[in-house]
């Protein structure tokens, strides 16, 4: 729990916000983890950045019921895509938290549409525009914003 200064300065505890990253590029994690730092957002809590290279890794913290608030998923990973799992996600997961995917080209929009993410970056990794993704995502799109 962290703790906050509010509206008129009143002290706001808020839980930690997960945010869980696949990719088997570890230096996809790297520059996304980087750019993410430790908290996107005055408004939002900090939040802790949960690093998967597998697929399976990444189905095994799900299926364990831990907590995650957004989904930032490499389109690019291999042997298992990011996009092949947002739609797994999105569609055994019950009221599954957004999901970011970062694509090769614009023209793999499509894909991710079909995928069922929320919203795309692409490679290479900018990090002012994948901090103000995620931030928005998290106000828009998560159980925050419910």
């Amino acid at each position: 729990m962290g703790k906050q200064v509010g509206w008129l300065g009143r002290i706001i505890t808020m839980q930690r916000l997960v945010i869980a990253l696949y990719s088997d590029d570890s230096s996809v994690r790297q520059a996304v983890s980087a750019a993410l730092g430790k908290q996107l957002d005055q408004d939002l809590p900090l939040h802790e950045v949960k690093e998967f290279a597998t697929a399976d890794a990444l189905r095994l913290y799900v299926d364990g019921k831990k907590q995650v608030d957004l989904f930032i998923l490499d389109a690019e990973a291999v042997p298992e895509g990011g996009m092949g799992v947002a739609r797994q996600l999105k569609d055994e997961v019950f009221n599954c938290p957004p999901v970011l995917l970062i694509t090769a080209r614009t023209s793999d929009n499509w894909l991710a549409t079909w995928s069922k993410a929320e919203a795309t970056v692409m490679h290479p990794i900018d990090p002012f525009t994948i901090a103000a993704k995620c931030a928005s995502l998290l106000k828009t799109h998560s159980a925050l914003a419910k």
